[in-house]
């Protein structure tokens, strides 16, 4: 099984990591960050087979709506999860806009992107807990 990457575009934050990164794995998916738009562009390049972008609205070097049109115009297919305050940004090209830090809420959203992926890795979970003493 190869597990879905996903693309998480994060604000860096000094001697941190990003949470976000964090929660994803609890899925076991896998995940690729990037600290900045531009650095994220740059990732793409290296990485275009990732599943998905998991984008923090308040990316500042680079424009939310103007991330977004880039990466779509890298590849329009390519899910793109914005996640921002209650009253942030509501990116054009966006597919899911989640208003909320909730990572319950984001998890849902990237299984329900990749669900057959996500059943294979619940069925695996099934199997190793049974097979646990």
């Amino acid at each position: 099984m190869v597990r879905p990457c996903f693309l998480v575009i994060d604000r860096e934050y000094a001697a941190s990591i990003s949470t976000r990164k964090l929660v994803i794995e609890t899925a076991k998916f896998n995940v690729l960050t990037a600290y900045s738009a531009i650095e994220a562009l740059e990732t793409l390049k290296l990485f275009p087979n990732v599943t998905g972008v998991v984008l923090d609205s308040g990316i500042r070097d680079i424009g939310c709506c103007q991330l977004t049109e880039s990466i779509k115009q890298f590849d329009p297919d390519l899910p793109i999860v914005i996640i921002s305050a209650q009253d942030g940004h509501k990116c054009d090209h966006a597919n899911h806009v989640l208003q909320s830090f909730d990572p319950a809420r984001l998890l849902a959203v990237l299984q329900h992107i990749v669900p057959a992926q996500t059943a294979l890795i619940d069925a695996q979970d099934a199997q190793l807990s049974e097979s646990q003493p």
